[in-house]
């Protein structure tokens, strides 16, 4: 039913909450599973005392690589389990990008952790899911990160 399962992360433990939902699918339909991490545009760790954009460049370096260990961690930790995974990493507007991933993988399944944030925090902040949601034409598995 499911065999290829897009799983967008950003790092955080409220994201992974998915991940054994998502093993448990992989297994049960011998699903390939690709993790995915979107680096934002202007979410470099920059401050107002770095002195050149060279040192911005370096810190986008080491964020990228920072992200592609923290992916390839997941990808072998389930590939120890036997399922089928890799990973990619792009860069730009989360929403769009996960759309345009899952149609040029043609996934048949995003699976994500909602952050679960209502009111005020939802209007400021946004909402990926909601997002999601709203562009793709493929069934989504959410899953609500309590807790955090």
């Amino acid at each position: 039913m499911y065999k290829k399962i897009l799983v967008p992360l950003d790092g955080s433990e409220r994201a992974e909450t998915i991940l054994p939902y998502v093993e448990d699918l992989a297994t049960r339909y011998e699903s390939t599973v690709l993790f995915l991490q979107i680096m934002e545009p202007g979410v470099v760790d920059t401050s107002p005392f770095d002195a050149s954009p060279e040192a911005s460049a370096n810190k986008a370096v080491r964020r990228s690589a920072q992200v592609t260990d923290y992916l390839t961690q997941w990808e072998q930790k389930f590939q120890t389990k036997g399922i089928d995974a890799r990973h990619r990493v792009e860069h730009g507007p989360v929403v769009r990008i996960i759309a345009e991933v899952a149609t040029s993988e043609d996934v048949d399944l995003i699976a994500m952790a909602s952050h679960g944030r209502t009111g005020l925090p939802r209007v400021f902040y946004g909402s990926a899911a909601a997002g999601v949601l709203n562009r793709v034409d493929r069934p989504l598995f959410l899953v609500r990160a309590n807790g955090y």
